[in-house]
């Protein structure tokens, strides 16, 4: 048994649960010895989605799921991570793995080192953590670390349960070896575990969402890189779900690199017809680029009446390298033995950054009828957008249409995050359990999928912070 020596800064309804869960492990009940419980939800992307790349506006829901990550200190070098989902799972590295003659290794190498084993790949998530702290902060761990990790945020549902993971592991690491964080930064160095010792290209929205979140509120940020704005209160009268699809979802796939590459290809070519002057120099780089670097700051305006006949749909790496040399992404790089679609990808964030703007406006006045069909439509031309970008599904498709069809106070619906599958998020009248009920019901019948239902939010890590146990003597 497990008494606690430090309540969390914010409560949740799913600690207790966790501590019995814990209990299981008997390496953690060890009398004297202080255990460090961190929680962090998963995301509902409600609008912003892959625009986030490209500096565009998101509004993003926390999920009631999350996942925790308990960490206690150990005199051995090592990491021992233990992840207690319904088949456990263990793994083992020293911790001078990540360090060569007294300096932290790079980053390549340890996306090398996890890629030996795909087995073990999940465990760079949690133990990539170590490292960025190393690199970022300049932290030298005296000592090891065991850490067990839960989570009831469904795993490929497209509703970021990877950053839950990051933030959980990040937020309890940093607890338990005396590190101060500001959400925010804790956010970005959970962005530069996956991008980097993963290996996945995502944007910041989801870290973002899942570090600075708050209960009932939609997270407003425009990222440039990680601007928050003030939360959008999410109306008495509005409800939002989200209903999985069973289609499973990777960040890490190739549909969303290739169309983050084709974005950042099209917004190449723009600022080569504006005549903005590039460098080389420590990466590739715009001088005096009136956008800021991001192409969702050009206006739909703008775009349709300069540059949107003069992008191509689709090019040849090849092709295009020649040309222009090179992206300003950091995460993504051009294959020159493969064939991007262009325009629509590029189309994408300039078009959801209008929108997003739009519903987040319309979420701040007085909720009515017209309204309501305006939100719904604005998520509706989100899903057909991303859809023009080669990430939609058959199952999302369906989801929308069943949304759009149902009525019973439901008005629109778009797939989440990176696309391709995943989840779709709803928005309907508040108490239209009846109406997602439906749809569920028929989805299950026209495809033997009987979906998983999100409902409601909770605290971001930073919120929930993180409470102190111990084993009772």
């Amino acid at each position: 048994m497990f008494q606690i020596i430090r309540q969390a800064s914010q409560q949740s309804s799913d600690t207790a649960e966790f501590i019995r869960l814990l209990e299981s492990e008997t390496d953690f009940l060890v009398p004297e010895d202080e255990i460090f419980v961190a929680r962090a939800p998963g995301r509902l992307d409600v609008m912003g989605g892959i625009a986030d790349y490209c500096g565009s506006l998101v509004l993003e829901m926390p999920t009631a799921e999350a996942t925790f990550a308990a960490l206690r200190k150990i005199d051995e070098p090592v990491l021992r991570i233990v992840s207690g989902e319904a088949e456990t799972r263990r793994y083992e590295m020293p911790l001078d793995v990540f360090s060569k003659n007294g300096a932290p290794v790079g980053y390549a190498a340890a996306r090398d080192f996890f890629r030996q084993n795909p087995d073990d790949h999940w465990a760079a998530y949690v133990a990539g953590v170590f490292l960025v702290l190393m690199r970022e902060k300049g932290v030298r761990f005296d000592r090891g670390a065991q850490l067990f990790i839960s989570s009831n945020v469904p795993q490929g549902k497209g509703v970021s349960s990877s950053a839950a993971l990051e933030a959980a592991a990040m937020t309890a690491v940093c607890a338990g070896f005396g590190i101060a964080l500001e959400p925010r930064e804790t956010a970005l160095l959970c962005q530069r575990v996956e991008n980097l010792v993963v290996g996945a290209p995502c944007g910041v929205m989801d870290q973002m969402t899942v570090v600075c979140g708050a209960e009932n509120q939609l997270m407003a940020m425009v990222c440039q890189p990680a601007e928050l704005g003030e939360p959008v209160n999410i109306p008495a009268e509005i409800g939002f779900w989200g209903i999985d699809s069973g289609i499973r979802h990777s960040v890490g796939g190739a549909d969303y690199g290739s169309v983050r590459t084709g974005a950042f290809m099209g917004y190449r070519m723009i600022v080569e017809l504006a005549g903005l002057k590039v460098s080389n120099e420590n990466g590739l780089r715009i001088d005096g680029d009136r956008w800021r670097g991001y192409p969702a700051n050009i206006t739909p305006a703008g775009f349709e009446a300069n540059f949107r006949d003069k992008i191509p749909l689709e090019m040849t790496g090849a092709e295009f390298l020649a040309k222009y040399g090179g992206i300003t992404d950091t995460v993504t790089r051009v294959d020159p033995e493969r064939t991007y679609a262009v325009l629509h990808p590029l189309a994408h964030p300039i078009y959801e950054h209008a929108r997003v703007r739009r519903f987040a406006e319309l979420l701040g006045g007085e909720i009515d009828e017209r309204i309501l069909i305006e939100l719904g439509d604005l998520m509706g031309g989100s899903h057909r957008s991303y859809s023009a970008c080669g990430l939609g599904s058959d199952g999302t498709d369906l989801l929308v249409e069943l949304v759009e069809k149902t009525g019973g106070g439901l008005y629109g619906a778009k797939i989440t995050g990176g696309g391709s599958g995943g989840t779709v998020a709803v928005i309907g009248r508040a108490g239209a359990e009846a109406a997602i009920a439906r749809v569920a019901a028929e989805y299950r019948r026209q495809t033997g999928h009987d979906p998983y239902i999100f409902r409601g939010s909770s605290p971001g890590a930073a919120r929930f912070g993180h409470l102190v146990i111990r084993a009772e003597t």
